[in-house]
Parts: C-alpha cells; structure tokens; sequence
C-alpha cells in the first residue's frame, strides 16, 4: 500500500513516515502545498495523510484537488486545529478520517489500517479470494489451509493487483505504486518481470493467475 505524508515539521514528518515504513508501506511525502499538488497530479495513493496548515497554501484546497481527480484513495486530516468547524470541513470536502496532534504511533496506524480496511477490503480484517486468504495486518498469506511464504515486493505486487482486480494494470503504474515515485530515473521495467515470474509460481496452487497482456502490463485473473 501506498501513503503521502503531507506534512511541513520536520520531526512530525520524520516520526510519522518511520512509524508507516515499519509497518511495510510505501510512503513518500510532501512538505509544503506547491510540492503536493504536484505529486498528487502525477501519482496515485492509496491512503493521503494531510495536514491541514502548510507554509504556501491551505490544505483544505488539496483536499478540494484531490476530491476533483476522483483518483480514489483515503484521506485522513491530520492537524493541530481540532475545532468542530475544521472537521465538519474536512469532512465535508471528503475527509475519510481526522487524526488531531498530538498522536500516538499506534492511533496513526489504526486509523490508516481502518481507513485501507473500508475502501478496498469492505471493513474485513481479511481478504478471501478463492482458496486464498490475506491477513493484511500481518502479511500473512494462506492457500488451502498453507502459508505461502512472499517477500515484500511480491506481497506489495499482489496486493496491487487484488485492489485494482476489475482494471488492466499498466507496467508503469504497477512500478511506481510498487517502488515510488523515483521510479522514473529507471531505464526498464526489466525489474518487473523476475518479481511476476517469482509471484506466479507462488500462486500456483491457487486459483488466481497474473495474464501478461502483451506491450502494455498485467491483468488479475479469478478462476
């Protein structure tokens, strides 16, 4: 899964990344609205975590942005003004969740794992898809009953494809929501194709399968 930081303290941005990075997300930030709006134009997240005051602009207008691109993805407010007319703002504007400073880590990372759970595993602490079942919390992947041991690409692989199942992958966007937004400096996505050939054979007593579609990326398949 992938997370914006959007955030201008140093520290708060430090603490608030290593504590997600702990937990396996692929985080990038932001530190002031001009260099948001930018990534957020360019790249798609699965969950935004924005604070409402930066140095060159209103967070509310990013969030107003991110409404309009209609990318999907959560939101979650994250700001020192905890008046009711900042949250009914929020809110309003489509804010999935509103995290006051200051925070412990382990409220950060339930309130990021509550927010993924409602929009893309219908509220479950677990994900059923065949004969296989994911416990995203952990990591855990289990196939008849089995354990199917994936490293954290494959995983982050896997679980990109699960969440955007109904949809043709491109190579591109496979890559940068996997490896980030530096993905860009790459010369190939020759990378791509030992982690799905790597991925396949761990699915192979599953019925799920990863189509190559020919020049253009991959497609998640359900038998």
């Amino acid at each position: 899964m992938k997370i914006l930081i959007i955030e201008d303290e140093p520290e708060m941005l430090d603490n608030m990344r290593r504590t997600l990075e702990r937990e396996h997300y692929n985080v990038e930030t932001a530190t002031n609205f001009k260099t948001a709006s930018t990534k957020l134009g360019v790249y798609s997240y699965d969950c935004i975590l924005l604070d409402i005051t930066l140095p060159d602009g209103d967070g509310l207008e990013l969030l107003a942005q991110i409404k309009s691109q209609g990318k999907g993805g959560g939101v979650i407010v994250v700001s020192a003004k905890d008046s009711l007319d900042d949250r009914l703002k929020g809110l309003n504007l489509g804010a999935d969740d509103y995290l006051a400073k200051p925070f412990h880590n382990a409220e950060l990372n339930a309130r990021v794992k509550a927010v993924l759970r409602r929009l893309y595993f219908d509220g479950h602490k677990h994900i059923e898809i065949g004969n296989m079942v994911i416990h995203p919390e952990n990591r855990e992947i289990i196939v008849d009953g089995d354990q199917i041991e994936f490293n954290r690409k494959e995983y982050d692989i896997l679980m990109y494809m699960i969440t955007n199942k109904n949809r043709l992958v491109t190579k591109a966007a496979l890559a940068e929501h996997v490896w980030g937004d530096h993905i860009d400096q790459a010369d190939s996505f020759d990378f791509i194709y030992s982690q799905i050939k790597n991925l396949r054979k761990k699915l192979s007593k599953s019925n799920i399968t990863v189509e190559a579609v020919y020049g253009v990326g991959y497609k998640l398949n359900i038998a």
